[in-house]
């Protein structure tokens, strides 16, 4: 059973940086992607960020180019968001998201081609 934990969401003022984490378990990690989600209340589910864990190709959304970075511990199974330059419009939930990558034909920010999924942490940022 594949299990993500997210951890280090919270509030910070705009211009302020935080990093989120996902620690994943059950998982053949280096067959995997893992993406980043947010959804904003009345929102849609949006794709923030993807990494192919064995390649290391990494994917953004256009609103967060330059600006977050996806990254991996690789021997800790965790990936990582690190945000920086935060906007009061990055406010929202955040989920952790992966899938094995055989059988991964869509889009790394269609959330409805991942099949495991995080319970989320809160990023609030203030203006």
């Amino acid at each position: 059973q594949v299990q993500l934990v997210e951890s280090g969401g919270g509030s910070v003022q705009a211009g302020g940086s935080l990093r989120l984490s996902c620690a994943a378990s059950g998982t053949r990690y280096s067959s995997t992607i893992m993406g980043w989600f947010r959804q904003a209340p009345g929102k849609e589910r949006e794709g923030v960020a993807a990494i192919y864990t064995g390649s290391g190709n990494t994917y953004y959304a256009d609103s967060v180019k330059g600006r977050f970075t996806i990254s991996q511990d690789v021997a800790k199974k965790t990936v990582y968001l690190h945000m920086n330059s935060l906007k009061p419009e990055d406010t929202a939930m955040y989920y952790c998201a992966a899938d094995r990558i055989v059988g991964f034909g869509g889009s790394w920010s269609d959330p409805g081609e991942y099949n495991y999924w995080g319970q989320g942490t809160q990023v609030t940022v203030s203006s």
